[in-house]
């Protein structure tokens, strides 16, 4: 089961934090208010995913779960800033 949980959060990372929120406590018990993963949902649901997986797996950002945190705020960085790149190619602005 954890194993779909990671697959699904690859390609839908919103739709696994509100699997999560729904059916445990996975999101509440690395984050002590809800501000914060509320604005990870619409900002950077990667980051706020790894960041989750961090502290409930090693209780805080170091080694390869740091190395983890890192690759998903450059991949939440680029899929924000990506989008304003092909819009430009394509003629929009």
């Amino acid at each position: 089961m954890p194993c779909l949980v990671a697959a699904i959060g690859l390609i839908f990372p919103r739709l696994t934090m509100v699997l999560l929120v729904i059916f445990g406590d996975y999101l509440g018990r690395a984050y002590e208010t809800t501000l914060w993963p509320l604005l990870g949902f619409f900002f950077a649901p990667y980051s706020t995913l790894a960041y989750a997986f961090a502290i409930n797996h090693n209780g805080s950002l170091g080694g390869i779960h740091l190395a983890i945190f890192i690759v998903a705020v450059l991949v939440d960085l680029g899929v924000i800033g990506g989008s304003g790149h092909s819009a430009s190619r394509s003629g929009r602005k």
